[in-house]
C-alpha cells in the first residue's frame, strides 16, 4: 500500500538529511508502529506519505514515496484527500469549521458524498469515539483531549484506504486512548485499512502493532520488524519491556497480560521487600538576583513584566490553596467545590478524564480566570484580583501550546532573552535548554523543532526564572522516555529546592515516576486526592504498568524494582 524507495529528505539550511535512504513497504491493512527518539524524523516520514513533505513544509525529497499507486511528489495533499486521512499532533490546525458535526461532515462534504451518507458516518463516528455528547460543542471550548478525538473522527468519517497519525492519544486520557486504539484495530482486521503511527507512549500501543518501523538517530536507515523484535534492540522502550529485560524474559512481553504470566518468580524475589516511599522535599527556596527588563512573551502579555526574585512562602507553610473553587466557562460548569493545597517541595499529578477540569484548575491558580465561588491564593494572595507583575513573582505556567511562549529566530536568543527575562546569568537557559534538549544546536529556529523538541525549550524559558510554584499542563506530550527521564529529573531537584509542582497529565508513567500525590478529578470535582500508590495502585484506569504486573505489590516503576534486586542500571 505504501513503498518508500530510497527517500531521502533534507531541508533548507539543515547541516544534514532528516531521512536518508529510506526503503521499504508498508503493506495493506496492518497497522504499523514508527519510533525512535524525538527529532529522529518521523513527522517527516508520516508527511511523505501524506504529501506534506515537500509540497506544504518545503525541503528537498529525492526518492520516491507512492501510496496505492500515487506518487506523492506529482500529487498534492489534496489530490490524495480520497486516499490519505491525516492527523498531525496539533489538532488545532486541523480543524476548519466551528462544531463537533460540522467538522466530522467537512472532509466528506469536499469530497462530494451523498447527505445520508454523510449523515450516517457521522453518528457511526461520535459514537465510536465517545463524542455523542459534545455533536453541538464549540470546538473552542472543548479541552485538548477532546479536540483530538474530533480530530481523529473527520479523518475517519470519509473512510480512506490510508491513516496517517502522529502521536494520536499524546493528548488522551487513559480509558479514552484504548478507546480510540480499539477503533483503529477495528479498522485495520474488518476493513483491511491501513495505519501508519508515529507515537511516544508506547505502553499504550506496542501490543496492537502488526509491525514496528524504528528510526535510531536522524538520517540513520530504518529498522522494521515484528514489535518484539524490535523492542529487544529499541533504544525506547515501554515499561513493560524494560521490565521483561530486566527479568530475563524471552520472548520480551508486550502487553501487560503477557507480562503478569511470567512474573511469578518476580514477585517473589520482591516478597518481604517494601517499596520506597515518597515524601515531599522540605528544603527552602533559593534566592534569586534582582529582576532586569522584561521582554513581550506568553507570560509578558499575560502579565507584564516578568520579576525574577521568588516569594517568600506564607507563614502557613503552603505555597497554593484553593477553598470550595468553583469556574464557569460559559454554559459548563468547570470547576464545582475544588478544595485543594499544595506545599513547598511537594509535586502533584492532577488526572481524570479528558474535560474534567484539569487546565481548568491550572489557569485558575495563575489567576487567568476568575473564580465563580470560593477561593484561591498562591502565595497568599488572589491571583485573579492581584497585579500581574506581582503574581508573575510567585507562579510560572507552562502551557498544552509551546509555541506559545516561543517567538524568537533561534534557540540561542530564546535562552538569551530567558535569562535577561529572569535577571540570572547568562548561560542558564541554555545549560538547562542543553540538559532538556542535548544535541540541539544554537541556531536553530524553534519552528524547525520537533513537537517535543519545542516543549522541552519552553520548558526551560520558564524554569529559568524558577518560580516558587510551577504549573504544567500536559508537560510529557511529543517527548520519548529519554527526553521524559531528563524532565523528572530537573522537577525533582527543582522540588528538593523547595520549590512546588502542579502538573496535569495523563501519562500515568509520569506520575508514578514523579508525583508526591495524585490528585484526580472527574466532572470538574475532585474525586480522589492522596500519596501516589495509595491512589493509583488501585485504579485499572491510572495504574502504571509495574504496578499492573507485580499487583498485588506496591511497585510503581521498573527503577523502583531494579534498585531492590539491586542490579546496575
Amino acid at each position: 500500500m505504501i513503498r518508500f524507495e530510497q527517500v531521502s529528505v533534507q531541508y533548507e539550511g539543515a547541516a544534514r538529511r532528516t531521512l536518508s535512504g529510506v526503503d521499504l513497504t508498508v503493506p495493506e491493512g496492518e497497522l504499523v508502529l514508527v519510533v525512535g527518539p524525538s527529532g529522529v524524523g518521523k513527522s517527516t516520514l508520516l508527511n511523505a506519505v501524506s504529501g506534506l513533505v515537500p509540497h506544504f513544509t518545503g525541503g528537498l525529497l529525492t526518492g520516491r514515496v507512492t501510496v496505492d499507486g500515487r506518487d506523492t511528489r506529482t500529487h498534492r495533499p489534496r489530490e490524495l484527500a480520497d486516499l490519505v486521512g491525516t492527523v498531525g499532533q496539533d489538532p488545532l490546525s486541523h480543524f476548519v469549521t466551528d462544531t463537533v458535526e460540522d467538522e466530522l461532515a467537512y472532509g466528506m462534504e469536499s469530497l462530494g458524498l451523498a447527505p445520508d451518507v454523510m449523515r450516517r458516518r457521522v453518528e457511526e463516528t461520535l459514537d465510536l469515539l465517545g463524542l455523542a455528547g459534545l455533536r453541538d460543542r464549540p470546538i473552542s471550548t472543548l479541552s485538548g483531549g477532546q479536540q483530538q478525538r474530533v480530530a481523529i473522527g473527520s479523518v475517519l468519517t470519509p473512510h480512506p484506504k490510508v491513516l496517517v497519525l502522529d502521536e494520536p492519544t499524546s493528548a488522551l486520557d487513559p480509558a479514552a486512548a484504548e478507546d480510540v486504539l480499539a477503533v483503529l484495530q477495528r479498522l485495520v482486521h474488518d476493513l483491511g485499512t491501513t495505519v501508519l503511527m508515529a507515537e511516544h507512549r508506547l505502553e499504550r500501543v506496542v501490543q496492537y502493532a502488526d509491525q514496528v518501523l524504528l528510526l535510531p538517530s536522524p538520517g540513520a536507515a530504518p529498522v522494521m520488524g515484528t514489535p518484539a523484535d524490535v523492542m529487544a534492540l529499541s533504544p525506547v522502550r515501554p515499561p513493560v519491556v524494560a521490565l521483561g529485560r530486566l527479568a530475563g524474559w524471552e520472548p520480551l512481553p508486550l502487553s501487560v497480560r503477557d507480562a503478569r504470566r511470567r512474573a511469578g518468580d518476580l514477585r517473589e524475589r520482591l516478597a518481604g521487600t517494601e517499596p520506597p516511599a515518597r515524601e515531599p522535599s522540605a528544603g527552602a527556596l533559593a534566592p534569586l538576583p534582582a529582576p532586569a527588563a522584561a521582554r513581550p512573551g506568553l507570560l509578558g502579555r499575560l502579565f507584564g513584566r516578568r520579576p525574577a526574585a521568588a516569594e517568600p512562602v506564607p507563614a502557613d507553610g503552603v505555597v497554593a490553596r484553593t477553598e470550595g473553587l468553583g469556574v464557569r466557562r460559559g454554559r459548563v460548569e468547570a470547576l464545582r467545590g475544588v478544595t485543594l493545597s499544595v506545599a513547598p517541595g511537594e509535586i502533584v499529578a492532577l488526572m481524570g478524564r479528558n474535560g474534567a477540569g484539569k487546565s481548568t484548575l491550572l489557569t485558575a491558580l495563575v489567576g487567568m480566570v476568575e473564580p465563580a465561588t470560593g477561593s484561591v491564593l498562591v502565595g497568599g494572595l488572589q491571583p485573579s484580583r492581584t497585579p500581574p507583575r506581582t503574581m508573575v513573582r510567585r507562579v510560572g505556567l507552562v502551557p498544552q501550546e509551546p509555541r506559545d511562549l516561543l517567538y524568537a529566530e533561534t534557540v540561542a536568543a530564546e535562552c538569551a532573552a530567558a535569562d535577561a527575562d529572569a535577571g540570572v546569568p547568562a548561560g542558564r537557559c541554555r545549560a538547562l535548554a542543553g540538559e532538556l534538549l542535548p544535541g540541539v544546536p544554537d541556531g536553530i529556529h524553534p519552528r524547525d523543532l520537533s513537537e517535543g523538541q519545542r516543549l522541552a525549550l519552553a520548558l526551560a524559558v520558564v524554569l529559568t526564572a524558577q518560580p516558587p510554584l510551577l504549573l504544567l499542563d500536559e508537560p510529557t506530550r511529543g517527548l520519548d522516555y529519554a527526553a521524559k527521564a531528563r524532565l523528572v529529573g530537573v522537577l525533582r531537584r527543582l522540588a528538593a529546592e523547595g520549590r512546588a509542582v502542579v502538573l496535569a497529565t495523563h501519562d500515568v508513567e509520569l506520575a508514578a515516576e514523579l508525583a508526591h500525590r495524585v490528585v484526580i478529578l472527574a466532572d470538574g470535582e475532585v474525586v480522589a486526592d492522596g500519596p501516589t500508590r495509595q491512589v493509583v495502585v488501585s485504579s485499572p484506569a491510572f495504574a502504571p504498568q509495574t504496578a499492573k504486573i507485580l499487583a498485588p505489590q506496591g511497585w510503581l516503576t521498573v527503577g523502583q524494582v531494579r534498585d531492590a534486586l539491586e542490579v546496575p542500571a
